[in-house]
This record gives structure tokens, C-alpha cells and sequence, in this order.
């Protein structure tokens, strides 16, 4: 059982951490490992883009998208489309190294409802972000893997 003190350390740490986070964050790069592998996935493309939110009162947006995306001509296109995109928003909170997020809208509906977690480790003006290993819907054919990612406060220098 902890402590007063050490509940109190870590509510202190919990808070330093999420203030760090607030603010906007434009994704440097989105790399993903498969588990059973180790290989990497091109999943997102050499130049995906994107921002997550984070809000003082507590709120997340995430919206991630691959390289190369045109507007959709066609049904196949649009579902191409949905294989390059992570986007949900939902409340956070933030324990120990991690910020989890309790989704309330998702790009994939079974996300909805679920809470997400991931390890984040801010450095200056980058955070690293990264995901546990999990089935993603948009690749890895059902195999386990996870997200690396790297974002750059917005606005900071390149």
C-alpha cells in the first residue's frame, strides 16, 4: 500500500506529465512493428501527417493520416483510404508514463467506448509516443503490433 507521500509524488508526477501534454503536437513520424516478426510496416507512408490535441480540461483529439492520400473516386478507394487514418477523440488522464484515453469517437467503431494507452516521453519540444501491442484494424492482417511514434510541439522549429 502506498503511502500519503508517495500517492502525493505520484499525483505530482501524473499532473507534471499532463501539463507537458497540453497543447498541439504535429506528428513527425508514424512507424510501425509487427510482433511476431520484428519487422517494421510501412503502414503510414514516408510522409504521414498529422496533429493530436491535448486540452487543459482533459480532452484529446488525434488525428493521424498516411502519405499520398487523393480524394476517393470510387467505393475501393475510400476503403484504401481508411487504412492510412487513426483518428478519435475521447477524455484523458495521465498515470505515470502514460496517458490514457477513454474514447467517445473513433474512425473505428470498435475502438468507441475502449480505453487507449500509451507510453509517452517528452523531451523538449518532441514527445515519443508509443503504443502496447495490439491487433490495429487497418493493418497487420490481424497480427500483433505497435505504433512508434514521434510528434514535435506545433509551432516549435524543425
Amino acid at each position: 500500500m502506498q503511502s500519503a507521500l508517495q500517492q502525493d509524488e505520484s499525483v505530482s508526477e501524473n499532473e507534471a506529465l499532463r501539463q507537458r501534454l497540453v497543447g498541439t503536437w504535429e506528428l513527425v513520424s508514424y512507424r510501425v512493428e509487427e510482433k511476431e516478426s520484428g519487422d517494421f510496416i510501412n503502414a503510414m507512408g514516408p510522409a504521414p501527417r498529422g496533429r493530436v490535441v491535448f486540452t487543459p480540461d482533459g480532452w484529446v483529439a488525434f488525428n493521424l493520416e498516411g502519405s499520398h492520400r487523393h480524394p476517393a473516386k470510387c467505393d475501393e478507394d475510400r476503403i484504401r483510404l481508411m487504412k492510412t487514418l487513426v483518428a478519435y477523440i475521447g477524455r484523458y488522464r495521465v498515470e505515470g508514463d502514460q496517458w490514457i484515453t477513454r474514447v467517445e469517437t473513433a474512425w473505428a467503431p470498435e475502438w468507441v467506448g475502449t480505453e487507449q494507452r500509451r507510453t509517452v516521453e517528452v523531451d523538449g519540444s518532441h514527445a515519443n509516443v508509443t503504443t502496447p501491442w495490439r491487433k490495429m484494424p487497418n493493418w497487420a492482417e490481424g497480427r500483433l503490433s505497435r505504433s512508434l511514434i514521434r510528434f514535435r510541439r506545433a509551432g516549435s522549429a524543425r
